[in-house]
């Protein structure tokens, strides 16, 4: 069965038995997995190996301030409307900057950068340009680099998305979460309709070359009927990629989310409703199902990654670029290279003082070993093309006849097989394959081949549907 026939099967009786708690697999081991006991060494080496493979790079920039707070957020933000915190913020990141980069050798191409929050478009234009101006010259861009940007609607003008543009901004999003009033109201994020479809008609007018656009499913006073709304004016507005993130309420991890009230949430039963009709009515109006949470029109890059064997993922999530190192800089964010993960500092105070004492702002890390390597190239070729070869992985990391696929994985297969006997996946002789039924449950497939699933606290992870 190929992947290019498949479609996104809704099997209520499948969702319900396998709808626990699992990560998302942006990357593996996933995040919980990194601990303070890292040495940063670790970081350097990797660098350095980069370095000589001359691997692309990926960047990441965190803007963490909001002027409010979203009650459903799960991002790692600081809340105020003194914007001047912003200018100080500034001249960390790019003090920042220029530490790792003098560690990174400027012939090494850029190939994607994105800047994320929090609202990037906190910062002015001049701040931005200012920040623009900081990466480029300590890296490389490739001329056709995707560069991407999160913007807030609710603090947009077409000047200051004409001045993203002028930059060399090519893709941009924004989060709807949901079009209804009331739902807006409970979680403290009222963006009227016509905000978003000017800002919209803006980003267009301007010229991105992509616009995506998130919802949430799971939001207090969501029914069916609302979020069919919300799902048809999301198609009015014509974007290239839609999220539909499932709410995790997790008030005991975000003690922001105690400020909605348990029992204005939509009941499990409507949840599957929900999702169930998202499903059918993007894929009907054209979408294609990229998996988990994603959609994209057929001429998106994405979908055609996927098509072509070539998608990726990183914890940025669904990636077109080809494997490179991604580097983050700012409080909170991730660099993910080479088998080394480490994230810097979550507080502004312990970034800055990190900073100001000439060291890596690193709070923790992992460095993966050898199975680590191997069970991270079986889970994400699932979890982007929902099909596996057992010979292409045993060629990749040299498993021989006495340790060949089958043997290596020998428990994993009695999982396989009942996740056979369910019809969430095909088990061939070289092959695993994903049928429609299991591609909205893969990141439970996924998790078969997770040896640290069975430690996690899995009250960390949202519910896979």
């Amino acid at each position: 069965m190929s992947i290019l026939s498949q479609t996104v099967q809704f099997d209520i009786n499948l969702v319900k038995k396998y709808d626990q708690p699992v990560p998302r697999y942006t990357s593996y081991p996933p995040a919980t997995e990194l601990t303070e006991k890292f040495d940063q060494k670790n970081f350097r080496d990797a660098i350095a190996t980069g370095n000589s493979q001359k691997t692309p790079l990926s960047l990441y920039c965190h803007i963490p301030f909001c002027e409010s707070p979203c009650y459903f957020c799960g991002c790692n933000t600081v809340i105020t409307q003194r914007k001047e915190v912003a200018e100080s913020y500034l001249g960390y990141l790019l003090r920042h900057i220029e530490q790792v980069a003098d560690l990174i050798d400027l012939d090494r191409l850029v190939q994607q950068m994105h800047w994320g929050g929090g609202t990037p478009n906190y910062l002015s234009l001049d701040q931005v340009e200012r920040l623009w101006q900081g990466l480029h010259k300590h890296f490389t861009f490739d001329s056709q680099a995707e560069i991407s940007i999160e913007v807030n609607p609710r603090s947009l003008t077409k000047e200051y998305l004409q001045g993203l543009k002028n930059l060399g901004f090519n893709r941009i999003s924004f989060g709807i979460q949901d079009f209804n009033l009331r739902v807006q109201e409970a979680v403290n994020r009222i963006q009227p309709e016509e905000m978003l479809f000017q800002g919209m008609q803006w980003m267009r007018e301007v010229g991105f070359e992509g616009v995506n656009v998130d919802l949430i499913y799971g939001l207090p006073y969501q029914t069916l009927e609302t979020f069919r709304e919300t799902i048809d004016k999301t198609i009015q507005l014509n974007p290239d990629r839609i999220a539909v993130f499932n709410f995790a309420y997790v008030p005991w991890l975000k003690p922001l989310q105690k400020l909605i009230s348990q029992d204005a949430l939509p009941p499990p039963e409507e949840k599957l409703k929900i999702i169930q009709m998202t499903i059918e009515v993007l894929t009907a109006h054209g979408y294609v199902f990229i998996g988990m949470d994603h959609f994209a029109k057929p001429n998106d890059e994405l979908a055609i990654a996927q098509r072509e064997g070539q998608l990726h993922r990183n914890f940025q999530g669904y990636t077109t670029k080809p494997e490179s190192d991604l580097i983050g800089f700012g409080m909170t964010s991730i660099s993910m290279l080479q088998d080394v993960y480490v994230q810097n500092y979550k507080r502004l105070g312990d970034f800055y003082r990190a900073i100001n004492a000439n060291e890596l702002p690193i709070e923790k890390g992992v460095t993966l070993n050898a199975d680590d390597v191997l069970r991270r190239s079986v889970i994400m070729e699932l979890m982007c093309h929902f099909e596996l070869s057992q010979q292409e992985i045993e060629a990749k990391y040299h498993l021989t006849c006495d340790r060949d696929f089958t043997k290596y994985f020998a428990p994993e297969r009695l999982q396989l097989r009942q996740l056979a006997d369910d019809g969430l996946i095909e088990l061939e002789r070289d092959r695993i394959e994903v049928t429609p039924a299991g591609r909205l449950l893969i990141r439970n497939i996924a998790s078969v081949f997770d040896s640290y699933f069975q430690k996690h606290e899995i009250e960390k992870f949202s519910k896979s549907v």
